[in-house]
């Protein structure tokens, strides 16, 4: 004979069974309302000798007291399970919380402790606002080894999710870049820009690696392919490489490029590596063909007078507001803030007669400072500069296409070519500091064709260091690579396409290229996963230096690593509720104490 099965007699609870035998069904399973007992099957018998059995001393009560008693205990049940229901929820919610306030304190670089000290601040605020609610604000543990941790966590979280996203991709690049801390250790930092196949872009940082020894090109070399490997990257699709341009970075035979490319044949990759120093780089590194040093190091060396010491300056500064000056200080060059340059040239031009009042009541030479052929180069060297930052700071920020960057690039060498020839008429509209000298100078001293010359030379600077991204219409198909040669006919010959690249430009055309070039859209992609600068990996060492200071100077590797890469997340954010929904509230100590 078959064993039965109970499951499939269908049996469901009764309601008449809460008066009759004080049992409810939660669940699915009867609950005796005065025990908390369960019946493990839904069977009358069962549930009756429960009661009787267990709870002799209520047979005695009429029907009335028993529907009043079963009243009762159900509304007792419903308050414990909507106790327990409300403090898990208020549980989950101080977790995520402590996990809100980590990552601020990651993102605002502040030390670990200050979680207690906003742990403090909150209960103070509890208590005027809503005393009451005391109790959910001392739930939230922000102790210095639970923000570690909690920063640690979301850190780990982010590589995940970025690990993940790396599996759909068709190509990516690399910038990389290397800086030191304040310790004197050298920090690899290493941003990834990958392309899906509907021609998304992700950019974010890879990885950052802590180098405790030498920074050849071997050591880094070894250091971005472990970082490849462990997340899983194909060779095979790496397109880029864009470095600062320092011989262990860029260097054929034993920098970072030479042996990535080895690296690419060990792998029998099809594709070459692209290798591009970087645009802003190089912007910076044209600069120096205009040979005007000697004018930069008397301008360093006067401000240096002035601000290095503190009587110095406080003279300065309370000279200027004696003779009314429209400016109350001169700005410190420093020579990494490329952008600081173009500021003090303009300020020491403008305020050329207050600092030669200045250093002459300091008994200091100023001949040269006075020499009108001097001050004329001051100012040439000043709008220039002024120029420059301006590039410079269009080349900059995330998010940024190389094509659009050269085709900033290309707009200014054609401003180089108009200004070179208004320079040679004596024409300065676009030169300010320039106009003011050659009124005072007049034609015969300014030096309009010296300084027309050097802007032919920063020209063709320009135009060695930087070439042309090619128009997809205006190609010769036969010289394009066999594999597009099809599709790009096909490009060339559809005037809606055109129509649509002219007016809404490379970058925007791009993500318009239809599914039916295939080959079109993945040289696209390995286009648009090109960085042009490593801007990303220098805002980067801006934030690693405001994190590891002086007082911070114990900060580990693995938390200093955790910092930057919650900091650096643009397109990635932690999943909190998932990291919540692994955690359990635990109040430490210190939390109790606050």
């Amino acid at each position: 004979m078959a064993k039965r099965k109970v499951d499939s007699e269908n049996r469901a609870f009764q309601n008449r069974w809460e008066a009759e035998y004080m049992f409810t069904d939660i669940a699915g399973k009867p609950v005796c309302l005065v025990c908390g007992a369960n019946v493990a099957v839904i069977k009358e018998f069962n549930i009756r000798r429960h009661y009787e059995t267990k709870h002799q001393e209520l047979q005695n009560l009429n029907a009335e007291e028993k529907i009043q008693r079963v009243k009762e205990l159900k509304k007792n049940l419903r308050f414990q399970q909507t106790f327990f229901t409300r403090a898990k929820s208020q549980s989950e919610a101080a977790v995520k919380a402590s996990f809100i306030v980590a990552q601020e304190i990651a993102k605002s670089a502040r030390p670990f402790t200050e979680g207690e000290f906003l742990k403090s601040c909150m209960m103070k605020v509890c208590d005027v606002l809503c005393p009451e609610n005391k109790q959910m604000f001392a739930n939230v543990s922000l102790s210095r080894n639970t923000v570690a941790d909690r920063i640690c966590e979301m850190a780990t979280d982010l590589k995940t999710q970025l690990s993940e996203r790396s599996k759909d991709f068709t190509a990516f690049s690399l910038a990389v870049d290397e800086s030191t801390d304040m310790t004197d250790t050298a920090q690899l930092a290493i941003f990834i820009r990958e392309v899906d196949s509907s021609l998304c872009v992700t950019e974010e940082i890879l990885d950052i690696k802590s180098m405790h020894g030498t920074t050849t090109g071997k050591d880094i070399f070894e250091n971005v392919c472990q970082s490849i490997t462990d997340m899983k990257l194909p060779w095979d699709k790496l397109i880029g490489l864009t470095t600062d341009g320092a011989p262990a970075m860029c260097s054929e035979k034993v920098g970072l490029v030479g042996r990535m490319r080895a690296k690419m044949q060990e792998e029998n990759c099809t594709g070459e590596l692209t290798a591009y120093h970087c645009i802003i780089h190089q912007e910076m590194l044209c600069c120096k063909v205009l040979k005007m040093e000697h004018v930069m190091n008397t301008v360093t060396q006067t401000v240096n007078f002035i601000r290095a010491k503190g009587l110095n300056h406080w003279q300065f500064q309370s000279f200027m507001r004696e003779i009314d000056s429209e400016f109350a200080d001169i700005p410190y060059h420093t020579e990494v803030r490329w952008l600081s340059r173009g500021k003090v040239l303009n300020r020491v031009f403008e305020l050329s007669k207050e600092i030669c009042q200045f250093m002459d009541s300091k008994g200091k030479d100023t001949t040269v400072l006075r020499d009108e052929k001097w001050k004329c180069e001051l100012a040439f060297l000043a709008d220039v500069t002024a120029h420059l930052n301006v590039l410079n700071l269009h080349l900059q920020g995330r998010d940024r296409i190389i094509t659009d960057m050269y085709d900033t690039v290309k707009a200014f060498k054609v401003k180089l070519l108009l200004w070179e020839t208004q320079m040679r008429q004596s024409n300065l509209p676009h030169f300010p500091c320039c106009q003011v000298m050659f009124n005072q100078v007049g034609a015969t001293v300014f030096p309009n064709t010296h300084f027309a010359d050097k802007l032919s030379a920063l020209r063709t600077e320009f135009a060695r260091r930087f070439g042309d991204f090619r128009n997809p219409f205006a190609v010769d198909v036969e010289t394009a690579p066999v594999q597009i040669q099809m599709e790009l006919i096909e490009l060339q010959c559809n005037g809606t396409l055109k129509a649509k690249y002219d007016t809404a430009g490379p970058a925007q055309f791009i993500r318009s290229i239809p599914e039916t070039m295939p080959q079109l859209r993945l040289h696209a992609a390995q286009t648009l996963c090109m960085f042009g600068s490593t801007y990303l990996c220098e805002k980067l060492f801006s934030v690693m230096k405001m994190n590891k200071t002086a007082h911070r100077s114990r900060l580990t590797d693995g938390h200093l690593q955790s910092i930057l890469r919650i900091s650096t997340a643009q397109e990635l954010t932690p999943n909190l509720n998932d990291l919540t929904a692994k955690k359990r509230c635990q109040t430490s100590c210190s939390d109790k104490m606050a």
